[in-house]
């Protein structure tokens, strides 16, 4: 089966929680006491997906603004990209937008777009109401999805779907494959002329 290395980038706001989201696809875990990022970190993941393996190389930017200037460094080149939001702040979510329209402007042009409204846990202090968000992922033709890093909620499964979305590979036809062959040049010749 063949692996097939993906770039994928999270993208958000400061604190909506793609460390965790990170954190608990890639490790299981969760870490109530996690770090702002800085700059970004890396991790990697394989998947299967149908006849390939996807091994997600994953890009956890910063949020704060001051590190806003890196993410097209990251975003440069990716096969996918999650943007995520706090369903418990709407700023969060309005800055989301932002980064679409940076995506698209910027962006590969033919990126896989996922956004996760993420902290669904915290679901009794909600701001951003899920139709608003879902009816937002479609008019861009975007997965759309509400996570809980902290309860492993749909976290595999915005992974899958990122992963189903990606195109497979041509199957390329032994025909198709230009061919040439290596012939051995005759020795110089050892006469001397005149």
């Amino acid at each position: 089966m063949a692996i097939r290395e993906l770039k994928v980038c999270l993208l958000g706001d400061t604190g909506v929680g793609k460390s965790s989201i990170v954190c608990r696809f890639v490790q299981d875990h969760f870490d109530h006491n996690i770090s702002p990022t800085i700059g970004a970190s890396f991790l990697t993941k394989t998947v299967s997906c149908g006849n390939e393996l996807h091994k997600f190389l994953i890009w956890d930017t910063a949020g704060q603004e001051r590190f806003h200037s890196l993410a097209p460094m990251y975003y440069r080149g990716s096969a996918a990209a999650v943007i995520v939001y706090d369903i418990t702040k709407l700023d969060s979510f309005q800055m989301l937008k932002k980064w679409v329209k940076e995506l698209k402007e910027h962006g590969p042009e033919d990126i896989v777009v996922a956004i996760a409204g993420n902290k669904t846990d915290l679901g009794d202090i909600r701001e951003v109401p899920t139709k608003e968000a879902k009816d937002f992922a479609e008019s861009i033709a975007a997965i759309f999805m509400e996570t809980s890093a902290r309860n492993a909620v749909n976290i595999e499964e915005l992974f899958q779907k990122v992963s189903r979305q990606i195109p497979p590979l041509e199957n390329t036809d032994a025909d198709s494959h230009e061919s040439f062959k290596l012939t051995q040049q005759p020795p110089p010749s050892s006469k001397r002329c005149c």
